[in-house]
């Protein structure tokens, strides 16, 4: 027997301490092994991305940092400042042929931050608008965060949230009314993706409760309800809202545009997460329904307290992806005249000091929708992972 094979003679037998793994098994070289060099395809991937990084990303950077301008009066302003830096005579010289912008124009979407954010909102009233900000992060804040002290009563405020969040914008009982023919910019977007969002996902499991019950009227009318809403595009529902739903009001009504589109988007959207969650709904076994069944639960605390709580569990994917694709289909209602970040930008380039800047604002607004989106991704896997249970 080879000395390496003779048993230690100071450790009883069955007692010899664990050896840590070996080094290239474990930490950042384990990781790279077994995630970037695991097989002759992922070395040949993991090179080709390599190389394509390395020639994209510092251009990148290049053109939207260390170029940039962050402050200019125009158009040519800006463009002369990055094309001769440092130079005092810039505004006297001309820009050479074929000349290619090597930087972004950021002093533009500074120029029109105001706008982005706040649309036409009056500029004396603004302060409901941070104020309506500032809510909002308390809101999200008290649903996100399980130790926040008081959430019980912090989750009752995010229920009421909305509503005096209207209050707070529209105004009315002491404060100055303001028309919502002024909303505009990211306080629009935010307006209907957080109100969509809110009343469409009690909406839809409601909608998804219907659709299967043993009620025959109840079911019919489910169907026919997500059926039409699915069959029909979102910008035709919101034509309608434009254009026809006031004619099927009395005579006489008023009725706010901005209240008709929140409606659509809402109905729009819970359709989607009414099919949803009817996935999860047909997820959970039988014997979650007979156990209910055996414990005297009627048909709503079997719901409330059993099933919904597996069923949305189950659809956390689905409904978040709902969110996600409702958030950003909010840039539609440009097409019915309202200007959120993406009207405001169109029509900003319409600005002759400033035209020829389209890059800056559509990267500026896909950047804000990427936040806004990956950050809902982001959460959506942190529930997945805090609530799984391994069934």
């Amino acid at each position: 027997m080879s000395e390496s094979n003779t048993p230690n003679p100071n450790y009883e037998p069955g007692a010899h301490p664990d050896w840590p793994p070996p080094v290239k098994t474990t930490g950042v070289i384990g990781w790279v092994r077994l995630n970037l060099l695991s097989s002759p395809l992922n070395i040949v991937m993991t090179v080709v991305a390599l190389w394509f990084l390395g020639t994209v990303i510092p251009s990148l950077i290049e053109w939207l940092l260390i170029n940039a301008v962050w402050d200019a009066e125009n158009r040519v302003d800006c463009w002369k400042q990055m094309t001769f830096p440092g130079d005092p005579d810039y505004l006297s010289k001309e820009l050479p042929r074929g000349w290619v912008q090597p930087g972004g124009c950021w002093a533009f979407i500074e120029n029109r931050m105001s706008l982005f954010v706040y649309g036409f909102y009056p500029e004396p009233e603004r302060w409901r608008v941070k104020l309506s900000f500032l809510m909002l992060v308390v809101a999200v804040l008290s649903v996100l965060w399980d130790k926040m002290p008081g959430r019980k009563i912090f989750l009752w405020y995010a229920v009421a949230f909305p509503f005096l969040a209207g209050w707070l914008l529209v105004g009315g009982f002491g404060l100055s009314p303001v028309e919502t023919d002024l909303f505009g910019g990211i306080l629009l977007t935010l307006i209907l993706g957080v109100t969509g969002i809110t009343f469409s996902l009690p909406l839809g499991i409601m909608l998804a409760l219907g659709r299967r019950s043993k009620m025959p009227v109840v079911r019919i009318l489910c169907v026919l309800f997500i059926e039409f809403i699915r069959g029909v595009p979102l910008i035709a529902l919101l034509l309608l809202a434009s254009t026809m739903l006031n004619y099927f009001m009395p005579p006489g009504t008023v009725f706010d545009l901005l209240v008709r589109v929140l409606i659509m988007v809402t109905l729009f959207s819970a359709a989607y997460i009414a099919e949803v969650v009817r996935g999860g709904l047909q997820g959970i076994p039988n014997g979650q329904h007979e156990a209910a069944d055996s414990l005297g639960l009627n048909y709503w605390k079997a719901n409330r307290l059993i099933i919904l709580p597996q069923a949305l569990k189950i659809s956390i994917p689905g409904i978040v992806n709902t969110f996600i694709g409702l958030y950003k289909d909010t840039t539609l209602v440009l097409i019915i005249g309202m200007l959120d970040p993406l009207g405001i930008g169109r029509s900003s380039l319409a600005d002759a000091e400033w035209a020829g800047l389209a890059r800056e604002v559509y990267l500026f607004i896909a950047i804000f929708f990427f936040i806004s989106c990956f950050s809902m991704s982001r959460y959506s896997i942190y529930l997945e992972k805090k609530l799984d249970t391994g069934h």
